[in-house]
């Protein structure tokens, strides 16, 4: 592995988060030193099939997350140990079974999602859970994109609550828990077929609704093409659209909203 020069420049956020800590006495100074001058990225491989940014979460507030569609299981294990090497947390988003497997030889303690395709190395001693995130999906078809929402979401930090299968179908299902949905920062909304979730929970709530269409539906629903125009063109207001099956764009759009420097003071 070959190291790159350079310098980061770390977010507000992040220095005053290690400063406290050191102030605290929950973070070494040495340690907080030496994240702040390690390397900005380091190449990876003998035939540097990746670069990996270690100073991310510095600009960030979260690392590099792993994109494992299209990488060889021994491609994510190699970026998963040159993060491991900075970090507590590894992410890895479109992941099978085999990069799992791959990634338990360097990382044994490595979780399995199956429904949503992570891989997942937690090794902070806590794991924060700031705010209230919920994820809603239309129908159970729709799960593995809300649970790469709800799951991604989890991992960088935010408290999620899921409320699944609640469609327009059967609207009653969604209107029982207008509570729930009201007491959240942000609420993602997860939809196939012909995508009105979001709209309507945009029309009960005061706050930020990620909409996210899915591949799910017959013919016309055009590999999730016919639910991402409906929330484009939705008529409700504080709609924000990511792209078709993209839970985890949704959660980091979301965790970020739900961040403590943005949120309402009253929110819980």
């Amino acid at each position: 592995m070959r190291t790159a020069p350079g310098r980061a420049v770390p977010n507000r956020d992040t220095l005053e988060r290690l400063l406290a800590a050191v102030a605290d006495g929950s973070l070494d100074p040495a340690e907080a030193a030496d994240r702040l001058a390690s390397p900005d990225f380091s190449e990876v491989g003998e035939d540097a099939h990746s670069r990996v940014d270690h100073h991310r979460v510095l600009r960030c507030g979260f690392g590099e997350v792993i994109f494992a569609q299209g990488k060889t299981p021994e491609q994510v294990a190699q970026i998963t140990e040159a993060l491991l090497g900075h970090t507590d947390v590894v992410l890895a988003t479109r992941a099978t079974e085999a990069h799992a497997d791959a990634v338990r030889d360097v990382a044994p303690d490595v979780q399995w999602l199956e429904l949503p395709r992570l891989v997942v190395v937690d090794r902070r001693e806590s794991t924060p859970s700031e705010g209230l995130v919920v994820v809603a999906s239309a129908g159970t078809s729709d799960l593995p994109v809300a649970e790469e929402a709800a799951a991604t979401a989890e991992v960088m930090g935010a408290r999620v609550e899921r409320l699944y299968d609640v469609g327009v179908a059967g609207v009653h299902r969604a209107l029982a828990h207008t509570e729930l949905l009201r007491s959240a920062r942000v609420v993602i909304a997860v939809a196939g077929m012909e995508g009105a979730l979001p709209s309507l929970i945009a029309g009960l709530v005061d706050v930020p609704v990620v909409a996210v269409p899915t591949s799910v539906g017959y013919g016309a629903n055009l590999g999730g093409i016919a639910p991402l125009l409906s929330m484009l063109n939705s008529c409700a207001g504080g709609i924000g659209v990511v792209n078709i099956d993209n839970g985890f764009g949704a959660a980091v759009i979301a965790t970020r909203i739900n961040a403590p420097r943005w949120a309402a003071g009253e929110r819980s």
